[in-house]
């Protein structure tokens, strides 16, 4: 049984009873979502999570960090360093989209360390592995996609990236667009060249009720992803991208109907006035499916801060109802991330979804606020400390900079305007 099936027959799970307290809402309420599709647990049933998350309407906006290794940088010790520094920051999730040397060891090695939900992008072991075994990416069996499918969810997998809106239909859109960049999705593109090659159908598209028999199976989250998604601000929410989440919005009611756990992917680079649109579209099409977005980064001028430009797009998504974001760092496009880029990307991603929650009104969001709020006006430099999104970088400020009294900062020092006011104001109070 699912999670979506357990919720429908009015079951409450452990890992239901585990989201609902740490999200502090009625069990019955999230157990409802979860019936609707509008909530998701991802959880393999073969993988016990010692941290699992809920995603979607009415919780706390989650976050993704990506690793994985690439053909020229595959260092699984490294790998596994990003990991466990990107769920101390707060990261929600993982998804290994290592396409190097050893694709397999690399995901038994961050699912065996993995304390959150793991996420992959089957294609990309299956063109990896299936071009080297039969020579190129059209002479790809379809069976082989799906054994690939099978096999990782038999080693644990939480969710699967599925690309399953590249169709033939919606790459004789693409051909048709004036869009600048025509394909940035990596998944997006290797089955783009198989189906065009081949002349065939996305045999996840095709065959898409044996994708559901497999993840229901083992309780596989599908996050059908968005294989058109523009990659430019001049692409977005472009005819492409409009056809592809129609179709996804379709499998997203397959999906449902049998019992599987199911979120949509959402773009990509859109410009600021654009965001709550494609938020509110998803939401119309999708029946209010959990939404998964990358960023979104709202300008493409600023190569090397990308961290930013999507921090800023994913609060403008979060507030408007996006649910699941998945963090950029600052090498986006230019390098595989490093470990320092990771930092920078998931803390960037955290506080924009911490401020989403904050303008969403999610129960307890402000209160860290507050809390922090009150600490500095005690010029409580510890408790501002534990209090912090990232602990270590404003201790760090603090150590090499303090004034010569202990309870303000070398900016204002004697002319401190919290501790003025206190002073001044006992005169009145």
């Amino acid at each position: 049984m699912t999670q979506l099936e357990a919720a429908r027959a009015g079951k409450v799970t452990a890992e239901m009873r585990r989201v609902a307290r740490d999200e502090s809402v009625d069990v019955k309420t999230l157990a409802r979502g979860i019936a609707r599709g509008r909530i998701v647990i991802p959880g393999n049933k073969k993988r016990s999570i010692a941290r699992p998350c809920g995603i979607g309407e009415g919780l706390k906006t989650k976050i993704n960090a990506n690793i994985g290794t690439s053909k020229d940088a595959y260092s699984i010790p490294q790998e596994l360093k990003k990991m466990d520094e990107a769920v101390r920051l707060g990261a929600d999730t993982i998804m290994d989209l290592s396409t190097g040397p050893a694709i397999e060891k690399t995901r038994t090695a961050i699912l065996k360390a993995a304390k959150v939900p793991v996420g992959t992008v089957p294609i990309y072991e299956i063109v990896i592995r299936g071009a080297a075994r039969y020579g190129a990416i059209k002479d790809i069996p379809k069976d082989y996609m799906f054994d690939v499918l099978e096999e990782q969810a038999k080693e644990g997998v939480d969710f699967f990236t599925i690309h399953a809106g590249v169709t033939k239909k919606s790459l004789e859109a693409l051909a048709e667009s004036p869009r600048i960049l025509d394909i940035v999705s990596r998944g997006g593109a290797f089955l783009a060249d198989w189906i065009i090659s081949n002349g065939r159908e996305n045999p996840f598209y095709e065959d898409f009720a044996r994708v559901l028999d497999i993840a229901k199976r083992y309780d596989v989250t599908l996050s059908l992803g968005d294989g058109l998604r523009p990659g430019a601000i001049a692409d977005a929410t472009d005819a492409p991208q409009v056809l592809e989440l129609i179709t996804l919005g379709e499998l997203r009611k397959r999906a449902v109907r049998r019992g599987v756990q199911v979120m949509i992917e959402g773009p990509g680079h859109v410009p600021i006035h654009e965001i709550e649109t494609n938020v509110i579209l998803e939401k119309a099409l999708c029946g209010r499916a959990p939404f998964y977005v990358l960023g979104p980064l709202v300008t493409d001028a600023a190569p090397g801060y990308d961290h930013i430009t999507a921090a800023i797009g994913g609060a403008v998504a979060g507030s408007a109802g996006a649910d699941f974001l998945c963090y950029v760092t600052p090498s986006e496009h230019l390098r595989l991330p490093t470990l320092d880029d990771v930092r920078e990307g998931v803390v960037a991603t955290k506080i924009a979804a911490h401020a989403s929650d904050i303008a969403k009104g999610v129960a307890g969001a402000r209160e860290r606020d507050n809390a922090i709020s009150r600490a500095r006006a005690r010029r409580d430099w510890r408790e501002q400390f534990r209090l912090a999104l990232d602990e270590r970088r404003p201790r760090a400020f603090r150590a090499v900079s303090r004034p010569g009294e202990e309870d303000v900062c070398t900016m204002c020092s004697k002319y401190c305007s919290i501790k003025m006011a206190e002073r001044c104001l006992k005169l009145v109070r």
